[in-house]
C-alpha cells in the first residue's frame, strides 16, 4: 500500500513539473505550400453562323425584298445591319420561326400576311383541296348574347354533308350536345367528326327542334368553286346567273365553259353572285373581267404599288410587271368566251373580299357595276408563297424543312386610279339575309338574286336600301381558319435582282 501511494505521488510531481516547465519547445508546424493550380485554356467564344438559322435568315432576306409594310419595321430597312455579326444576333434572339416572323417581321397594321411550316397543304388550299366534310355555314349572335348559333349557306356536291339530310338554310344550335358560345365554338368545330344539333328561329329566339346531324371531314376533298352556272328566261330576256365561291385557277377552263354556254344561250345581262366568295388567284381575276366584257383587251385594270425599294427597281427595270391588263386567254392558253357585257349585276356579303373587291373595282371604269347585298370586307392587298428556295422560288428549296411565308407584296388602284376603301365596297342596293327566308340558290325567288333581277328587268321600284329581318353580328364562317381564308395571291412574283 506504501508502494503504490510512493508510485502515485510520483507520477503526480512529473505531470506537475512537465505542466509549468517554460522551457518546453513549441511545436510550430509549418505552413502548406499551396500548389499550383494549373491555368485553365482559354475558352473560344462560340460563333453565331446564318447557316444555324436558315429559316429566319430567308424569312428575313425576303421580307427585306418584298414586303409590302417594309417600311413599318426598322430592321427590315437595308442599311439597319452594320455587319453580319449583329444580323445573326438578330436572327438567334427568336428560335422559334412563328415567333420571329410574326412577332419581328410583320406590322401590326397587316390582318393577312401569314407563314406556314407545311407549304404542301398550302399549294393545295390554293387548289380548292382541303380536309373538309362540304358544309358551307355562317356563324352568327344576337348583339346582347354570347352565345352562338350557325345556319348553313350551301353543301358542296359530292361532299360527306351531301349524303345527310342538311341543307341550306338549317340551323344549328349545339355541337356534341355542347352549346357554342365565343368561347368554344372553333375548338368544337375543328374536330374531324362532330354532331350538329339542329334548330329553328321564331320571333327572334333560336330553339333546338331534337334533330341532329354527323358529319365526318375527309382529307383531300376538292371543291368546285362553280356553284351554279345557269341561264335564267325571265318574259324572253335572256339573264345569266353565276355563283362563283372561289377564285381557284385549276377550274378556270370550267368558268372558261361556263361563259361559253352563256354566250350560246344569248344571255344580255349577268348576276354574278359573290356573297360567299373570300377571295383567291389574282390571275383568275383577271381572266373572270375578261370573260364579262372582251371588248378591253390590253386595257389596264390594275396598276398595283409594291414598297419603295420595289417599286423603283420594277419602274426602272420592269414597268410592265406592275400592271394587269384584260387578256385573251386563260393560263392554259384557250381562248377566252368573252360576253362584251356593258353592264353588271355583282351580290356582295361581308364575306365578300380580295379578288372579288378586285373584280368589282377592276370593272368600273369600263362598265357599269351595280352591288347588291351588304358591305363587302376591303381587303385589296395580294400575296404571295415565297419558299427557301433559288430568289424565293421553290427551285432548288431548301429539303430540310417545309417552311414557306405568304406576305402581302402590293395594293393596286384601277384603271381611274381608284383605290379600294379599306372599309368595304357599299352596296347600291342594301339587304342583308333572312335567316327566316333564305331562300334557294339560284331560283328567281331568291332575296338577294331576287333584287338583282328587279334592277335589270325594272319589274318594280326599289328602294336603294332595303333590309329583311333582325341584325344578327356575323362571328365567324366555314374555313374561317384556313390559310387562304379572304386572301388574294398573285401565282408567281416578279425577280428583284440586286
Amino acid at each position: 500500500m506504501k508502494k503504490n501511494f510512493l508510485v502515485f505521488l510520483l507520477s503526480v510531481l512529473i505531470i506537475s513539473a512537465c505542466s509549468n516547465d517554460d522551457d518546453v519547445a513549441e511545436v510550430v508546424e509549418e505552413p502548406e505550400t499551396e500548389e499550383p493550380t494549373p491555368e485553365e485554356p482559354e475558352q473560344e467564344e462560340e460563333t453565331l453562323d446564318r447557316a444555324d438559322y436558315p429559316i429566319q435568315d430567308f424569312m428575313y432576306l425576303a421580307m427585306n425584298l418584298y414586303y409590302l409594310y417594309k417600311a413599318d419595321i426598322p430592321e427590315l430597312a437595308d442599311d439597319y445591319f452594320t455587319d453580319v455579326d449583329t444580323y445573326v444576333e438578330y436572327l438567334a434572339e427568336n428560335t422559334v420561326p412563328e415567333d420571329f416572323y410574326y412577332d419581328d417581321l410583320v406590322t401590326e397594321q397587316d390582318r393577312f400576311s401569314f407563314m406556314t411550316d407545311d407549304y404542301v397543304a398550302l399549294e393545295n388550299s390554293f387548289s380548292g383541296v382541303s380536309k373538309s366534310n362540304g358544309l358551307k355555314y355562317s356563324l352568327v349572335r344576337f348583339s346582347n348574347s354570347n352565345d352562338i348559333f350557325g345556319y348553313v349557306r350551301y353543301v358542296a356536291p359530292n361532299s360527306n354533308a351531301s349524303a345527310t339530310a342538311i341543307k341550306r338554310g338549317d340551323l344549328f344550335l349545339t355541337i356534341d350536345g355542347t352549346q357554342m358560345n365565343l368561347s368554344n365554338y372553333q375548338t368544337l368545330l375543328a374536330q374531324d367528326s362532330y354532331t350538329l344539333g339542329l334548330a329553328t328561329i321564331a320571333n327572334n329566339t333560336v330553339s333546338a327542334t331534337g334533330t341532329s346531324v354527323t358529319l365526318t371531314k375527309e382529307e383531300g376533298f376538292s371543291e368546285n368553286p362553280i356553284l351554279i352556272a345557269k341561264t335564267l328566261d325571265i318574259d324572253g330576256q335572256k339573264i345569266g346567273y353565276l355563283m362563283y365561291n372561289s377564285y381557284v385557277g385549276d377550274y378556270d377552263d370550267e368558268l372558261n365553259a361556263a361563259f361559253a354556254d352563256f354566250k350560246a344561250d344569248g344571255i344580255t345581262d349577268l348576276v354574278l353572285d359573290l356573297r360567299y366568295n373570300g377571295g383567291g388567284s389574282v390571275a383568275s381575276a383577271i381572266d373572270l373581267t375578261s370573260m364579262i366584257t372582251g371588248q378591253f383587251e390590253g386595257e389596264v385594270i390594275t396598276k398595283q404599288q409594291w414598297n419603295a425599294e420595289a417599286q423603283a427597281y420594277f419602274e426602272s427595270e420592269s414597268p410592265e410587271s406592275l400592271i394587269d391588263r384584260f387578256d385573251g386567254q386563260i393560263r392554259t392558253g384557250e381562248a377566252i368566251n368573252s360576253l362584251n357585257l356593258t353592264r353588271l349585276y355583282v351580290i356582295g356579303t361581308e364575306s365578300t373580299a380580295s379578288a372579288s373587291e378586285l373584280t368589282i373595282i377592276g370593272l368600273r371604269p369600263y362598265i357599269d357595276v351595280k352591288t347588291i347585298g351588304t358591305t363587302t370586307v376591303g381587303k385589296f392587298q395580294a400575296s404571295v408563297t415565297l419558299y427557301d428556295g433559288d430568289n424565293f422560288t421553290k427551285q432548288n428549296v431548301n429539303p430540310d424543312h417545309n417552311y414557306a411565308i405568304q406576305p402581302l407584296i402590293y395594293t393596286y388602284a384601277n384603271a381611274n386610279g381608284t383605290v379600294g376603301p379599306p372599309t368595304g365596297i357599299v352596296p347600291d342596293f342594301e339587304l342583308e339575309e333572312d335567316l327566316a327566308n333564305l331562300g334557294t340558290l339560284g331560283e328567281e325567288s331568291e332575296p338577294l338574286l331576287s333584287l338583282a333581277l328587279d334592277q335589270i328587268l325594272g319589274r318594280s321600284h326599289t328602294s336603294s336600301k332595303r333590309k329583311a329581318g333582325p341584325a344578327y353580328e356575323l362571328v365567324g364562317e366555314t374555313d374561317m381558319n384556313q390559310p387562304t381564308f379572304q386572301r388574294m395571291y398573285a401565282n408567281e412574283v416578279p425577280q428583284i435582282k440586286k
